[in-house]
């Protein structure tokens, strides 16, 4: 057996998860709807796997992180308070010709120009000085010169409440979030009030958020609709560096402990930091089949900014007193941010492998086990055995109760296993003649493909030794 390598592409994890239920385009049946997906019954279980891990290692192992779940539709001051009505937006460039859209700081990339954060007046600036050394952007589209100057394009997706006829009301104009975090902040009072937490806590939150992309591309790495897990860490400014330190440390390590190998991720500092950081590490991974090292999860300290405008823009005091020493200050923020789908990605790609068996290849999604859609997958060797099925059913209904199970008895037993490799199910049972004769049952190991015998009296107790 040796690997196949230089194997994975997008198109391949694309059709993967396409196949075998993890994720399809969504509407398909009317073409599809740009940049929004709908996860299948694999997708589903492997994105509740994933948050659940992350809800585990951040709020249920931790005495100073709270949980919440806030509405998507807030107060429209909100996004006035915290900047995204004045500068949430992306420069976006059209095409006169053929009306496709383009990000202008991703078209400077391509001369090395790095235009991240750049104001749009700045990249028109560039944009004009490669004119001068007669180098024009092109329509990555159609090819054309013929394009318009950048603009601003704001991400926000608007929306209203009440009356549809009313639609043009600036009373009833209100957005879908664009990140989960303005909740938070708006509870952070509420929580502090009606909890036993003190400084320093923090609140985390898995939620809905919408981006109005530009251009949303790469699968589910960059799309308009996405799940975002948050969590902001409320402190005294004294210790926020060794506390900011403690949550990098944290984070980089739960990416290694649930499968990551440690040489796909590195540290991303950012050289041009929003007006209201002090400082802010992204961790990357390394998405080959999307040409490299990408953002996966970024790690920042907001200062006091996030609460002090909306003090000032609600009229509602949100210092804090210490109860010991007295003293009232507004609390600075350790930001921790991950996109669920982008991390699903991630994990996905990882996964992912392809090995030559007896001359053909073996695609499997070598998943850790904890986060393995369906854990164990439960055969009866023919499926016109009656009292084979039958024995298979009285495992399957067992292992249901404690595991994510699946019971599995169309074609022969060498296709089953195929599928149930590309599904990342850790462990196959097959129940055999001898299974009725000895009470025993086949195990078999997705990674190795060794099989084992192993009573059915004692299936429950090994299944817990190994998952």
């Amino acid at each position: 057996m040796s690997n196949v390598k230089n194997y994975k592409t997008l198109e391949k994890i694309v059709s993967l998860c396409k196949r075998r239920g993890f994720i399809f385009p969504s509407s398909e049946i009317y073409g599809g709807f740009s940049a929004v997906y709908d996860y299948g019954p694999y997708g589903i279980e492997l994105k509740n796997n994933l948050s659940c891990a992350w809800w585990k290692e951040i709020v249920q192992k931790r005495e100073d992180v709270v949980g919440l779940d806030s509405g998507i539709f807030m107060h429209p001051t909100t996004w006035k308070a915290s900047g995204h009505l004045d500068s949430f937006d992306d420069p976006q460039i059209d095409c006169k010709d053929c009306k496709a859209r383009m990000r202008g700081d991703h078209m400077l990339e391509e001369f090395n120009i790095n235009a991240d954060k750049m104001k749009t007046e700045d990249i028109n600036k560039k944009i004009k000085k490669l004119k001068e050394k007669n180098i024009i952007l092109k329509c990555k589209n159609c090819g054309s010169k013929n394009l318009t100057q950048a603009k601003n394009f704001s991400l926000m997706v608007k929306s209203n409440l009440g009356s549809p006829t009313d639609v043009l009301s600036e009373d009833n104009i209100v957005y879908l979030r664009p990140e989960t975090c303005g909740g938070i902040y708006l509870n952070y009072k509420n929580i502090l009030d009606s909890t036993r937490v003190k400084i320093p806590f923090g609140i985390a939150q898995i939620g809905k958020a919408f981006r109005n992309e530009i251009v949303a591309r790469q699968f589910i790495f960059r799309t308009r609709e996405f799940e975002q897990m948050e969590m902001q860490y409320f402190l005294h400014p004294k210790i926020i560096q060794e506390k900011y330190n403690e949550w990098k440390k944290i984070r980089w390590n739960f990416y290694i402990n649930y499968g990551i190998k440690e040489e796909n991720l590195r540290w991303l500092k950012h050289e041009k930091l929003a007006h209201y950081a002090a400082e802010a590490y992204d961790i990357e991974y390394n998405f080959n089949a999307l040409g490299g090292f990408k953002e996966l999860e970024g790690i920042h300290q907001r200062g006091d900014w996030d609460l002090s405008q909306h003090q000032k823009f609600s009229g509602i005091k949100l210092d804090y007193t210490d109860p010991i020493t007295h003293e009232k200050y507004i609390p600075h923020i350790i930001e921790t941010s991950v996109g669920l789908n982008r991390m699903l990605l991630a994990f996905m790609h990882e996964a992912y492998t392809e090995e030559t068996v007896n001359k053909e290849t073996r695609v499997i999604l070598k998943f850790d086990k904890r986060l393995a859609p369906i854990k164990i997958a439960i055969f009866p060797l023919l499926k016109n055995k009656l009292e084979l099925v039958k024995k298979a059913r009285e495992i399957y209904n067992n292992l249901k109760l404690e595991y994510m199970c699946e019971f599995d008895d169309n074609g022969n037993i060498g296709k089953r296993y195929r599928r149930q490799d590309e599904i990342g199910t850790p462990y196959c049972v097959t129940v055999d003649f001898d299974s009725l004769e000895k009470n025993d049952v086949t195990v078999r190991d997705r990674d190795t493909m060794k099989q084992e015998r192993i009573k059915i009296e004692n299936l429950k107790k090994w299944l817990k030794e190994n998952l």
